[in-house]
């Protein structure tokens, strides 16, 4: 079983083929696929792949760099989905992709950061993960989580350094990795990934963004989970098979929700 904890299989570019990515994915071995929103105008499309396709769960949150265009009243909406998810189909495992992006110049950081706080809030108040969107931001979203303590979750698409890494791991976190693992000039992330502790690390792909170096620039898609994770295997030098358990169970101890449809 390989569990692909970062998956936009909502978005337009799989609008053409994306029960047969998922079909391609789930032969591959890939069983679940956590797709997460990015912005409210999202969420009925997450919620609609979600129901509609085998192993899709969901998550719903506000990204950072769709903060600019939000309001308050999507702060509501994105409540009001939760409460909706209580109780109908499909499941939601964690709220997300919410963060931080300090990457462009212009950005609005104290904006971001405020919608960052009210959205950990809400993931608190329902008992909810988090995953995490951290570009050029690690200690602030630490400094965050620090004050607005949720349960747990993953920082998506990790990059900074070891001493970063344990402060999110002391802090209930799961670290993912992805396709930046397959670049041989990714040094410093092949170490991190070959040296903490593999009961930290999940797998994901952001698909279709962050396609491994074997794509060439291609669309990425949930069916490249499995050779991303013998390449991170073979860097920890240990069988492709109990990196894809161990990854699994670290994903679902990360969001308990996981398999709650099962």
């Amino acid at each position: 079983m390989l569990i692909d904890t970062h998956c936009h299989l909502a978005a337009a570019e799989f609008a053409a083929d994306r029960e047969a990515v998922a079909a391609a994915a789930r032969a591959a071995g890939v069983t679940r696929i956590v797709v997460p929103a990015v912005d409210t105008a999202s969420f009925g499309a997450v919620s609609a792949c979600c129901a509609r396709v085998a192993g899709c769960v969901a998550a719903y949150g506000i990204h950072p760099l769709y903060v600019p265009s939000a309001s308050g009243s999507d702060l509501l909406l994105l409540r009001e989905w939760l409460e909706r998810a209580a109780t109908a189909p499909p499941p939601v495992v964690a709220l997300g992709e919410i963060g931080l992006d300090c990457h462009f110049a212009d950005t609005d950081v104290e904006r971001q950061e405020r919608f960052f706080v009210e959205q950990l809030r809400i993931a608190r108040e329902f008992g909810l993960p988090v995953l995490l969107h951290v570009r050029r931001a690690v200690d602030r979203v630490l400094k965050y989580l620090r004050r607005v303590p949720v349960a747990g979750g993953i920082a998506h698409a990790f990059n900074g350094s070891r001493q970063q890494a344990d402060e999110f791991i002391a802090l209930g976190f799961r670290l993912g990795f992805g396709g930046a693992l397959s670049f041989s000039r990714a040094r410093h992330l092949r170490q991190l990934a070959a040296t903490l502790p593999l009961q930290s690390i999940v797998l994901e792909t952001d698909a279709p963004d962050m396609p491994p170096a074997w794509l060439a620039g291609g669309r990425n898609s949930p069916a490249e989970l499995p050779r991303i994770g013998a390449l991170l295997a073979e860097l920890r030098d240990i069988d492709a098979g109990e990196l894809a358990r161990a990854t699994s169970s670290n994903a679902c101890a990360a969001l308990p929700r996981l398999l709650s449809d099962d």
